[in-house]
């Protein structure tokens, strides 16, 4: 009797789990309807925010008269809010602008140590692809310090510029893994001389989170 009661309790539970899971499917949760227009990669709605954190490395590159190639490694943090409603809905490149600030640090590891620092706004493009999986292209601009200096660099104050693209996979509904490759320029505008800049190839990894 014990057996045949604890058999029916097993088979209720389970039916009420499937029930429960047939409706979440049917019905999106209230945090899927504040992050996505239409479930994972249908493209963000406005007004949403992110944090994340990246850590990574690049090898230095000798172009636009830098004398020496600069191998770096970093860790950022960086906030981020999508001011805007998915744009061109109806076309391939359909996806949201977002708005993101990032503090990053880290150290030069060759040609010698040296350390840096910087604080970076950035202009992304999520493309909204209706899967997992959401491509970005960004551009940032900010300011830095550094001991890097000479022969390409002079003095502590410098300016970055960080073009790069990436992709988010959605873990979840509100969590992401991202990798992303960003080209990192110091330079110091010519405030002091010589400003040859130096110029990395930077890949990283990280985590992000939507709410």
């Amino acid at each position: 009797m014990k057996a045949t009661i604890a058999g029916v309790l097993i088979i209720l539970l389970l039916s009420t789990v499937c029930v429960l899971s047939g409706e979440a499917e049917l019905k999106p949760s209230p945090t899927e309807k504040i992050i996505w227009v239409d479930g994972i990669g249908s493209g963000f709605r406005k007004g949403l925010y992110q944090v994340g954190s990246t850590i990574g490395a690049g090898f230095g590159t000798k172009v636009f008269g830098t004398t020496q190639k600069h191998d770096l490694a970093s860790a950022s943090m960086n906030v981020g809010w999508v001011f805007t409603d998915v744009i061109a809905a109806d076309k391939w490149y359909r996806g949201n602008l977002e708005l993101l600030v990032e503090l990053f640090a880290g150290g030069q590891f060759n040609p010698y140590g040296r350390y840096f620092v910087g604080l970076t706004p950035f202009i992304r493009y999520n493309f909204a692809t209706g899967s997992r999986w959401m491509p970005f292209v960004e551009f940032g601009a900010g300011v830095s310090a550094t001991n890097i200096e000479g022969p390409d660099l002079t003095g502590t104050f410098q300016f970055n510029l960080q073009p790069g693209a990436g992709l988010n996979y959605f873990i979840s509904k509100r969590t992401a893994l991202t990798v992303q490759y960003r080209w990192l320029h110091f330079s110091n505008a010519r405030i002091a001389l010589p400003n040859h800049g130096t110029n990395t190839q930077m890949f990283e990894v990280g985590v992000s989170w939507f709410f």
